[in-house]
């Protein structure tokens, strides 16, 4: 068996690694009531932590085996270190990526002077094609983790976190894909400090490693999540499962909600922006001290990349306040007559909303989709029994997938009931309380026919208003808009919604 301690000790990744920080993560160490630390690899030149054992591999082949040039399969980190390897020891690189690998990633890889094939939806069906390539080609295949010189490479990280804090520490999370990171590191940790809990996360939809651990053999998973990209392995490593199986303490899977919310809250704390598999450590940290219920201790998670594609951004931005369970989702039915809006409101009081979506259907219930910022679960669950106690049947759609990708931008359409409406938008200063100051000011004559909110943490709110009044009435509707005191257009005329809901 190799011996790991030796190889982390004397691993070549220097040449083109930096020793990266360890930093204190103010902000959420002060919510989680413990000491929560960065092991800052999305630092590092290609912003993941894959060059240290894929340059460890390459430096350590015979000159003539090097020279025949590298192959490797990835789905973007490893390859960028396979790229930079190459290009630093003066070989040609080809990397098989899948088609679904962010473009940042494969630009990255281009940009190193490595060619890039793009094969297959997943790792695995990039992984085939590259060792069908190694053959025909003559090239050295670099494995992204199961090879004992680029989990050495991998385990340097270890090394350097326990020269950095000498302190006790409780637990140290690390994100699994096929398995190197965590081997590299658990391997080098209980060698030296067996005290310490290695802890593996991995998202749900993509748990490999956690299926064969329970198992007790190697599970290949049928399908893998495409979210987290960088961990979206089918089967874990020969020789990273051995090692997991000696040295993980355990497992943690998380939803992508969870992973949102860590990147977020990484973000409030560093400035940077973590990708998927980079914060899972983050958000299993934080399912720990949850679960566990500890306090006081030291905590260490690997940010271990940041190779973000900038258009999933609007994505993770939208599921943060869900993953941190600041968010709930409603849909409350209310009966459809003047008065019922208002008292709707009330129940919502001083709260945010972050969604309000209402079309008018039926002459007798209105049913209205609404987001509110919420404390806790427990602060969703009172609020569900406000509305039932003001005889508004409501629906918690919070952890509804359906909903959470799909419907919340679908609520609308036309409504024969809709007479002498009127479409406006209005824009007014984001501040507590503003969205239920306009509905208070309203005309309780008029039916509110459609009413469409989101907040996108911007300092001006923006509104869709579809108001039914009738032609007699539109001197005393111009007398609001004037003394509403907020920035308004009229829609009315506009084609797309004539098209879609007039």
């Amino acid at each position: 068996m190799p011996d790991y301690l030796e190889r982390i000790l004397t691993a070549r990744v220097y040449d083109v690694a930096q020793e990266t920080p360890l930093d204190h993560a103010p902000n959420l160490s002060a919510r989680l009531n413990n000491q929560l630390l960065l092991k800052r690899e999305d630092m590092q030149s290609v912003f993941s932590f894959k060059l240290r054992g894929a340059y460890n591999k390459m430096a350590q082949l015979p000159p003539d085996v090097l020279a025949q040039g590298a192959i490797a399969a990835s789905a973007g980190n490893h390859a960028q270190g396979v790229a930079l390897a190459a290009q630093h020891l003066g070989t040609r690189a080809i990397i098989v990526m899948p088609v679904t690998t962010p473009q940042v990633k494969v630009d990255a890889v281009r940009a190193r002077g490595a060619e890039v094939v793009l094969y297959g939806d997943t790792f695995d069906e990039a992984y085939t094609h590259a060792r069908q390539l190694e053959a025909e080609k003559g090239l050295v295949f670099i494995h992204p983790f199961n090879d004992p010189d680029v989990i050495a490479g991998q385990g340097t990280i270890g090394m350097e976190l326990l020269r950095q804090c000498q302190k006790p520490i409780h637990a140290i999370f690390v994100a699994i894909g096929g398995g190197g990171l965590i081997s590299g590191i658990a391997a080098y940790v209980k060698r030296l400090r067996p005290e310490i809990k290695i802890i593996g996360v991995e998202p749900v939809d993509a748990d490999a490693m956690y299926q064969s651990l329970k198992a007790g053999h190697r599970v290949r998973l049928p399908q893998v999540g495409l979210f987290a990209d960088g961990v979206a392995v089918r089967e874990v490593g020969e020789e990273t499962f051995r090692l997991c199986q000696q040295y993980v303490d355990d497992i943690i899977l998380v939803e992508t909600d969870d992973i949102c919310a860590a990147i977020k809250d990484v973000f409030e704390d560093t400035r940077s922006i973590l990708e998927p598999a980079g914060a899972l450590a983050i958000a299993a940290a934080k399912a720990y001290v949850e679960r566990e219920q500890i306090t006081g201790q030291t905590l260490i998670a690997i940010a271990c990349g940041a190779n973000m594609n900038f258009d999933r951004l609007r994505f993770v931005a939208e599921r943060a306040e869900l993953g941190e369970r600041r968010e709930a989702i409603f849909a409350v039915t209310i009966p459809e007559e003047r008065g019922s809006l208002r008292k709707f409101c009330e129940c919502i009081g001083k709260r945010n909303l972050t969604e309000f979506n209402y079309r008018i259907a039926d002459e007798q219930e209105a049913h209205i989709f609404v987001g509110v910022q919420i404390e806790n679960r427990a602060d969703a669950v009172r609020m569900v029994e406000t509305f039932e106690a003001k005889g508004f049947k409501t629906l918690d759609l919070t952890d509804d997938e359906l909903t959470k990708l799909h419907l919340r931008h679908m609520v609308g359409g036309r409504s024969p009931l809709a007479h002498h409406e009127l479409l406006y938008r209005f824009e007014f200063p984001e501040r507590p309380g503003a969205l239920m100051k306009f509905v208070g000011s309203m005309h309780p004559n008029w039916n509110i026919s459609m009413f469409h909110y989101r907040n996108n943490g911007a300092d001006y709110g923006r509104i869709v208003v579809g108001m039914q009044v009738p032609p007699h009435e539109m001197q005393e509707w111009q007398m609001f808009l004037d003394t509403l005191g907020y920035r308004y257009w009229d829609e009315s005329q506009n084609p797309a919604y004539k098209l879609f809901l007039g």
